[in-house]
């Protein structure tokens, strides 16, 4: 765990520019401010993942997963966070999907390259072949015709 309570505070950049994307434009926030802000969201997570714990260990497993985190904002009383979570959840996943896809796609076409590639120098060699075979057969008629 943590040494000091000050480790467990997220990054003053995320803080800045969480508050900075929900504020309007133009208005300020004080350094006391930026700071308390910081420590109620470090304290808001702590409390959420103990929560999120506790259903993890009801279901007998020692990893969190999404379920626990949205049974926890249920009984922490954020109901009305479960919906956007779920839909930044589903977009989360539909995104991780599509890397994963693009990631097998790029696998796929890196196997049939070289098969393509394969073929493209069987083609060549049949070709060579195909070209000394025909020059053989011309060197045996000429010395026929001679």
């Amino acid at each position: 765990m943590a040494e000091r309570p000050e480790d467990l505070n997220l990054p003053n950049a995320v803080i800045t520019r969480i508050i900075k994307e929900a504020l309007p434009e133009g208005v300020n926030i004080s350094k006391e401010a930026r700071s308390a802000i910081s420590r109620a969201a470090s304290v808001f997570v702590l409390y959420a993942t103990s929560c999120a714990n506790n259903f993890a260990l009801k279901g007998k497993r020692k990893t969190l997963n999404a379920a626990d985190v949205l049974s926890a904002m249920e009984e922490m009383e954020f109901q009305r966070f479960v919906t956007p979570l779920k839909e930044s959840l589903e977009a989360y996943r539909r995104g991780q999907k599509g890397k994963k896809d693009a990631t097998e796609q790029k696998r796929k076409d890196k196997e049939k390259k070289p098969d393509s590639e394969e073929q493209d120098k069987s083609r060549e060699e049949e070709e060579e072949e195909r070209m000394e075979e025909e020059e053989q057969h011309e060197e045996e008629e000429e010395e026929v015709e001679n």
